[in-house]
C-alpha cells in the first residue's frame, strides 16, 4: 500500500514533515531511501526555489539519495525504483499535459500501488487527483498547453483546492471569495472540494484498487 500527503507549500511546517516522515520511515532507515523530485510545472525547472527548498527539506530530514526529475525531458521510467515522488508545484496544465504525454502518468499511478510515497504539491497534488477542472474556473490563463480534458491521474479521488487562504492569488474580478466559487463549482459538479490552506496537508492511504 502506497501513501500520498497532499499540500499547498511542501514541507513548509514541522507538523507536515512529522507526518510525512511517519508516513515512510517505519522500520526503514531513510538515509536509504531513494526520492525524486519532478520539476516539470515550473519554467525554472530544478532551479525553482520551491523545488530547491524541498531538495533541502530531504536532506534536513536524513535523506541522502535524492535527484531531480523533469518528465518533459526524462525517461519516466528513472522513477520505477524511487521509494518516494515528490511532484513540485507550478502550472497544473503544463504538468498534465506532460504527464500524459511522457507516459509518467501510468509509471506513477502503477508506483502509487505499490509502496512508493507520493508527496504532491500545489499543482502537483492537483496531479494526483481525479481532475483538475477546478484550476479550469479559477486561473484558465494557465491553460496554455490547450488542454480540452481535464482528467487528471486518479491516484487519489480528493478533489482539492489549495492556497485556498490567498485570496490575493485569485482575484477574478467579480469579488466573488474563493469560498464563493468553490461552492459554486461543487454544485455544479456535485462533488466536495478539500480546502487547503498555505500550511494545510492530507494525507491519504492508497491501494491497488484505487491507484
Amino acid at each position: 500500500m502506497g501513501s500520498a500527503l497532499l499540500t499547498s507549500c511542501g514541507f513548509i511546517t514541522e507538523n507536515i514533515k512529522n507526518r510525512f516522515l511517519d508516513s515512510v520511515s517505519k522500520e526503514r532507515d531513510v538515509a536509504g531511501l531513494k526520492v525524486s523530485i519532478i520539476t516539470t510545472g515550473s519554467p525554472a525547472k530544478e532551479n525553482n526555489r520551491y523545488a530547491q527548498r524541498a531538495m533541502q527539506d530531504f536532506k534536513d530530514m536524513g535523506f541522502r539519495h535524492i535527484d531531480f526529475v523533469d518528465i518533459e525531458f526524462d525517461d519516466p521510467q528513472v522513477l520505477a525504483d524511487r521509494d518516494i515522488i515528490y511532484i513540485n508545484g507550478g502550472n497544473p496544465f503544463t504538468l498534465l499535459d506532460h504527464a500524459r504525454k511522457s507516459g509518467a502518468d501510468e509509471v506513477i499511478r502503477k508506483l502509487a500501488a505499490q509502496q512508493v510515497a507520493m508527496v504532491g504539491v500545489s499543482a502537483g497534488a492537483l496531479l494526483l487527483g481525479p481532475n483538475i477542472k477546478i484550476v479550469d474556473l479559477f486561473t484558465p490563463q494557465m491553460n496554455t498547453a490547450g488542454l480540452t480534458d481535464f482528467t487528471a491521474l486518479g491516484v487519489t479521488d480528493r478533489l482539492i483546492f489549495p492556497h485556498y487562504d490567498r485570496e490575493d492569488l485569485f482575484q477574478d474580478g467579480t469579488d466573488a471569495t474563493i469560498e464563493e466559487r468553490i461552492t459554486a463549482f461543487e454544485l455544479k459538479e456535485n462533488c466536495r472540494v478539500a480546502r487547503l490552506k498555505e500550511e494545510d496537508c492530507l494525507s491519504i492511504l492508497i491501494d491497488e484498487e484505487q491507484a
